[in-house]
């Protein structure tokens, strides 16, 4: 199952050369994780609540794949480039089986509340 890293960045003034050094090397500290970009610095449509800043996301074959690049010695020497520089949230998520059924999903929390208030 896919897992995601999603990062909401703050965004800055200019691009500090260390954030861009950061760039620079991202890519390579993924590529043993089969880590890729879906998602990286495009314009946020706002649509409910507030956004200030910029969306990156990763997709991993799977959570493992997704903590171990996070842990990764590559993925630490150049986090502090970026983390001294720019402001912001990362989480990483699992993805849903292919099919996800939401309807379903309803179903099952309905059945187990219902349970639960027996």
């Amino acid at each position: 199952m896919p897992a995601y890293m999603l990062a909401h960045l703050r965004k800055t003034e200019a691009p500090h050369p260390e954030v861009l050094e950061y760039l620079e090397k991202i890519q390579s500290a993924l590529d043993p994780f089969s880590g890729r970009f879906l998602v990286h610095g495009a314009e946020v449509d706002v649509r409910e609540g507030e956004w200030a800043g910029d969306v990156v996301l990763v997709e991993f074959p799977s959570l493992k794949r997704a903590r171990d690049f996070y842990g990764s010695a590559a993925y630490q020497a150049i986090l502090p480039l970026r983390r001294a520089h720019l402001e912001g949230d990362l989480i990483i998520v699992e993805g849903v089986e292919p099919g996800h059924d939401s309807a379903a999903m309803a179903a099952e929390i309905r059945l187990a509340t219902a349970e639960n208030h027996r």
